[in-house]
């Protein structure tokens, strides 16, 4: 969103966080943090008061592995691992139990460049020593069942490591267009925006590796209706998959200023209504 920084600054935003009745919050280490990646000591004060003021927990922290950084050459493992520890470090500092790296793709269906296997198990010991979690993200239009999956699975089963899981997107389960936006044809946007519709069934052949949900959602009318996202058996399969975590709300609709704020609200009134009557 364009709100922040600009709307809203770092108390603002934890202060609406908080009034949703969230007990978590989610940043992007680049974007949210000044003097990023060496906030100064005030800052990092001020994070932990505001924290403490308003009743939150840190949960993820965003970062990138961007291997693209070097015009003309590919980033070596190495380089990787180090941009990915300097995150963790960062992280753990600030209280942060999960680390979502956003790692460079090769393909379009979001494909990790190949680095990724040996920047991870580089960092593996510096994770577990901070006690974070190292959590890429499963977003759409990768599904559920795809050898990106499959292969962070085997890193986990091959090293028994508790410090790398799925970040589950909630995009994945959109089956229902977006409305194209001024300007767009079908034909000239990506075509996931339309939904790749995974079937939240399909959780229940990874839960056991999910330790977190960014809970993705683009609009919800006012009478608690979402758009694009089919809530219901959503949450329903999070639940028969004995899913506790947190669910993190990601709104990615209209950035007119503040409407973000009411979008939250709604998202979670609706989440409320709804798991309070599952089977």
């Amino acid at each position: 969103m364009g709100d922040y920084g600009t709307v809203l600054d770092l108390e603002t935003a934890l202060a609406h966080v908080a009034d949703v009745g969230a007990t978590g919050v989610e940043i992007l280490g680049e974007a949210h943090i000044p003097g990023y990646p060496e906030p100064s000591p005030a800052w990092i004060d001020t994070w932990f008061n505001l924290l403490e003021k308003y009743s939150l927990e840190p949960t993820n922290y965003g970062s990138w592995i961007d291997t693209r950084l070097h015009p003309g050459r590919s980033m070596t493992a190495a380089e990787g691992a180090e941009a990915l520890q300097r995150d963790l470090k960062l992280a753990g500092r600030l209280g942060f139990s999960f680390v979502r790296p956003k790692i460079g793709v090769v393909s379009s269906d979001l494909v990790p460049d190949p680095i990724w296997t040996e920047s991870v198990e580089r960092s593996l010991d510096l994770a577990h020593e901070l006690s974070v979690v190292i959590c890429p993200e499963i977003h759409s239009p990768t599904p559920i069942r795809h050898p990106v999956v499959d292969d962070y699975i085997g890193l986990i089963e091959r090293t028994g490591t508790k410090n790398f899981g799925l970040l589950i997107d909630t995009g994945i389960f959109q089956d229902r267009p977006i409305p194209l936006r001024e300007g767009e044809t079908r034909e000239t946007r990506p075509a996931f925006l339309d939904g790749i519709g995974v079937d939240p069934a399909d959780l229940k052949d990874v839960a056991p590796y999910v330790v977190f949900i960014q809970a993705k959602f683009h609009e919800i009318n006012e009478q608690l209706e979402d758009q694009q996202i089919p809530w219901r058996p959503v949450l329903q399969a999070l639940k028969d998959s004995g899913y506790t975590g947190f669910l993190s709300s990601e709104y990615e609709g209209d950035r007119t200023p503040w409407r973000a704020i009411e979008q939250v609200r709604r998202q979670h009134a609706l989440i409320r209504r709804i798991t309070s009557d599952l089977d």
